[in-house]
């Protein structure tokens, strides 16, 4: 009964799979939403102020590095998680596969969110003009709260490792 239980338990790591596979499709949905940016912007990119055209390319890159956040936990995920990835010899291959574990992941990821939240908060102090103290204070505050946990994390992952 023990061995039929471990078994199963082994086994349900397979209900991950189609997990990642669907942030596959959210990201095809990003790339979709991109190129749909970069379509409203062309045209109009001579008459745009300047200031308008950077707020929208701080949202391009806000969406590259949600991009490259979801690719990082859809393969380390997958990697760590559900099995290794099998690569043909003479594929191009990234240089972190096998080789992220999932406690470097979460750094990964908590890094990812700290410049996300940075790229946004630069947004909001790009338009500041039009937004109320008292919601830029809690923009900062939020960011802030961010970067103490990645920090927290990152030296409780060091102590631990020691």
């Amino acid at each position: 009964m023990e061995r039929l239980i471990e078994k199963t338990m082994y086994a349900s790591r397979w209900l991950l799979a189609p997990i990642y596979f669907g942030l596959s499709l959210g990201l095809l949905a990003l790339a979709l939403k991109f190129f749909e940016e970069i379509f409203h912007i062309l045209p109009n990119v001579f008459a745009m102020a300047e200031s308008e055209l950077i707020l929208v390319l701080l949202s391009l890159i806000d969406m590259a590095l949600v991009g490259g956040l979801l690719v990082m936990v859809m393969i380390s995920g997958y990697e760590n998680f559900v099995s290794q990835l099998d690569i043909d010899e003479g594929v191009e291959k990234l240089n972190w596969l096998g080789k992220m574990d999932s406690s470097s992941l979460k750094m990964k990821v908590a890094a990812s969110i700290v410049a996300i939240s940075s790229i946004h908060l630069l947004r909001v102090f790009m338009d500041a003009r039009n937004i109320e103290a008292e919601h830029l204070m809690w923009y900062v505050i939020i960011h802030m709260t961010f970067v103490i946990s990645a920090f927290a994390m990152g030296y409780l992952d060091k102590l631990t490792k020691h």
